[in-house]
């Protein structure tokens, strides 16, 4: 089952399911009243969402330029007068922006911190924005449960670097990707790790889930780490079930990446 916002963050974060498999994901700061929404793969949904719960959108943060992720920002910012964040590196393939950000730097959100954390792999351009207050890490298509986005325009080395920062975070950290591929990732995990017995009990929970029509994120950090075959790499368990004692990290990623891709 997907997880709750923690009892002690200082946000209200709510799940949207947009399309057929996305998840944009709106934060509420309680106090200042500020809302953002990650992503904007349809407006509809948002608008929905945001009326439900008496909420006035103030602020847009984009991942990265593919359309269903941005779709909708522009007749959401029309309806609503949000300002759009984005990456500079994609300000040339986004709406245009109110709020340009680099990786590294970071901006106030009611009473929060955002950071800004250069993903690039799926896209060249992608960032995660990060909350180190609420334990919440809007990865998108990067990291994602039980998987990570497929290499459109970056490379192997890139995705390796991306995830290898992620996963730095602290283990409590709360995973929001971008879509619900989980059963399908974990089915592929399986054939990396068939004796992984976490992800042997968390396969089962997420089939069941899924046979149910619940969502699958967000996820913990703790558990990409302990499943998720795109952070395992580095595992000798992992290089010797793939008959590769002798290689690198990196090309054991590549390894995983391409089986993947072919999965």
């Amino acid at each position: 089952m997907p997880l709750d916002t923690p009892a002690n963050s200082p946000l209200e974060i709510v799940t949207v399911a947009c399309l057929s498999d996305n998840y944009d994901f709106l934060i509420h700061d309680p106090v200042s009243g500020a809302t953002a929404v990650v992503d904007v793969a349809d407006a509809a949904p948002i608008e929905a969402e945001l009326a439900r719960r008496g909420w006035q959108l103030s602020e847009i943060w984009l991942t990265h330029h593919h359309w269903d992720h941005i779709d909708g920002a522009e007749p959401l910012r029309t309806a609503t007068g949000a300002k759009i964040t984005g990456a500079a590196a994609d300000a040339h393939r986004l709406p245009a922006l109110d709020r340009v950000v680099q990786p590294g730097e970071a901006f106030e959100f009611g009473g929060s911190l955002v950071e800004i954390i250069d993903v690039p792999g799926h896209t060249i351009g992608h960032v995660a924005f990060h909350i180190p207050s609420a334990h919440a890490l809007f990865s998108a298509d990067s990291l994602m449960a039980l998987g990570c986005g497929r290499l459109f325009e970056g490379t192997p080395a890139q995705m390796f670097e991306s995830m290898a920062a992620l996963a730095k975070l602290p283990d409590e950290t709360i995973l929001y990707s971008g879509h619900e591929y989980t059963a399908s990732n974990a089915k592929f995990a399986l054939t990396i790790e068939p004796a992984n017995q976490e992800l042997i009990s968390r396969a089962e929970t997420i089939f069941k889930a899924r046979a149910d029509d619940q969502p699958t994120v967000p996820s913990l950090l703790r558990d990409e780490k302990a499943t998720n075959p795109f952070l395992r790499a580095h595992l000798e368990s992992v290089k010797t079930a793939l008959d590769m004692t002798h290689a690198s990290d990196l090309e054991v990623f590549t390894e995983i990446r391409r089986r993947k891709d072919n999965f």
